[in-house]
């Protein structure tokens, strides 16, 4: 058997999202330090981060474009307050 000298690694995470995943883990039958080595050796194995990762499309330039003229809009007063049957009335004059 080898022997592994072992360290210390701390990481910060949102408060919720540890109690979620220790839950997760629990399920498992694992500890959080397990389940971080896993993805440590598989990360080293593969060479690459092991599922993907990618930015949400909601966030493209265009949309958040819009969403802060939509703001702007809103902080200037230039909107119109509809209810619901008011907006149908309307699709159908």
């Amino acid at each position: 058997m080898v022997n592994m000298s072992q360290v210390l690694v701390n990481i910060r995470m949102d408060e919720d999202l540890k109690k979620s995943m220790e839950k997760i883990c629990q399920t498992l039958g694992m500890n959080m330090t397990t389940a971080f080595t896993i993805f440590a050796k598989k990360m080293t194995r593969e060479k690459r981060i092991p599922f993907e990762v990618s930015i949400d499309p909601f966030y493209k330039d265009n949309n958040i474009a819009a969403i802060d003229e939509a703001v702007r809009q809103i902080e200037r007063g230039r909107v119109v307050i509809k209810t619901l049957e008011e907006l149908e009335a309307m699709e159908h004059e």
